[in-house]
């Protein structure tokens, strides 16, 4: 068995410890990333001492951190280590966002050597090569930035390399890149109709008509609960949302549903009935009392409105499939229909759950002047997401009136 090693006072040295010739105290590791690394002292004390605060920075990560070496990955995983604030499903979407598109490419670089160029580099190639709306990569820049953020307060590197590469993005995009665009009146008729006449897609009517005809987003809607509705006034209380996220630290794909606040604090308000949302919630209500009503138990609330043939809630994601089996079905038939009767055909392009609440605003802007009206109905925590579609409307509206002006003034 090999002798511990002795100081020049024969004290035994730990493993990785020396004395050099000057009396100096030396100890010998090696880091993280394989390399050799000294820590020097004038006594083995202060040494040890150093030893301790050492092993204590490694098991943190500190000496990798405050080195510079850090992966942004690393970072990350920190930064989202010190949000104990978060909402469970905004957590969860933070890091399936991150997982999926950062950590096992970009996030394997370190902190330290990204610069702006990088950044911007890699928000293209996800718009360009992930094929991502910039809406999408907006949200992927909501997380990276602060994580950045951390590295610059921690005095890891003095910029933050993704400030202002989002406003470039969409400034050289275009405002209205990713914008979603509403129906016309004539397709959203034509969807509403289709769904209503056909026999296999009937049942899903009362739910297309709220969603269109409150502009509430999906998790509002099917988050809905029939004591959320006040007949008497005909008005909707819009007090909580329920979303489908992956469940964090699962390791499979499985998802479940939660209950949320709204998406923003403006979210939480009361919608106005109009007749045919009311005609609606009446029709499902009886459907229901034949067929039996909504037995799903989310985070102790139950009572909900909208419910599949298994009497459980919607997934969003069903709801969208729908959509889009109902748009090619129709689509199919409406051009062999239109060929018979020697017309245009009117076909409804692809859309989602989403795009039915950019109609319903469009269509609110289209008769309302009140801005701070539609905000209020709508939820947008921002006036500015409010005057976009106010303004995109407003250019129609113009372009139609200097239209009918041409065709009525006789003065050219």
């Amino acid at each position: 068995m090999a002798k511990a090693r002795k100081d020049n006072k024969g004290r035994a040295l730990r493993k990785g410890e020396s004395q050099r010739t000057d009396n100096t105290y030396v100890y010998t590791y090696t880091d993280p990333f394989k390399k050799r690394r000294f820590v020097y002292a004038r006594d083995l004390q202060t040494l040890r001492e150093k030893e301790a605060d050492l092993i204590k920075n490694q098991l943190d990560g500190l000496d990798v951190y405050m080195a510079g070496n850090a992966t942004l990955n690393f970072v990350f995983d920190r930064y989202m280590s010190t949000k104990y604030d978060l909402r469970k499903t905004t957590r969860s979407n933070y890091m399936y966002m991150y997982n999926r598109f950062v950590r096992d490419g970009f996030g394997r670089r370190k902190i330290a050597e990204i610069k702006y160029s990088d950044v911007m580099y890699f928000y293209y190639y996800l718009l360009n090569e992930r094929n991502l709306q910039a809406n999408t990569v907006d949200t992927i820049h909501t997380v990276l930035h602060p994580t950045f953020q951390l590295a610059v307060r921690d005095e890891i590197i003095r910029k933050n390399p993704t400030d202002g590469v989002m406003a470039e993005i969409k400034r050289k995009a275009g405002k209205n890149k990713g914008i979603r665009h509403a129906l016309t009146v004539e397709q959203q008729r034509a969807f509403m109709s289709y769904t209503a006449d056909n026999p296999i897609f009937n049942h899903w009517y009362p739910l297309f008509t709220v969603l269109l005809g409150t502009g509430c987003r999906i998790g509002e809607v099917v988050g809905l609960r029939w004591e959320d509705l006040d007949y008497e006034n005909r008005l909707i209380s819009i007090n909580h949302s329920v979303t489908y996220y992956p469940r964090e630290g699962s390791g499979t794909r499985k998802s479940e549903f939660a209950v949320s606040l709204p998406k923003t604090e403006a979210g939480i308000r009361t919608v106005p009935m109009m007749d045919a949302v009311y005609e609606a919630f009446k029709e499902e209500y009886e459907v229901q009392k034949e067929n039996g009503f909504n037995s799903t138990v989310i985070d102790g609330m139950t009572g909900f409105i909208f419910c599949n043939r298994f009497g459980n809630i919607h997934n969003p994601q069903t709801v969208n499939r729908t959509i889009k089996r109902i748009l090619e079905n129709y689509n199919a038939e409406e051009i062999i229909k239109a060929k018979r009767e020697k017309r245009q055909p009117v076909i409804i392009p692809n859309f989602s759950c989403h795009h039915l609440r950019h109609t319903f605003c469009t269509r609110f802007c289209e008769k309302e002047t009140n801005v701070k009206v539609i905000q209020a109905v709508m939820g947008h925590a921002n006036i500015e997401t409010t005057m976009d579609i106010y303004a995109e409307v407003t250019d129609a509206k113009k372009k139609e009136a200097i239209e009918n002006l041409s065709h009525n003034l006789d003065i050219f």
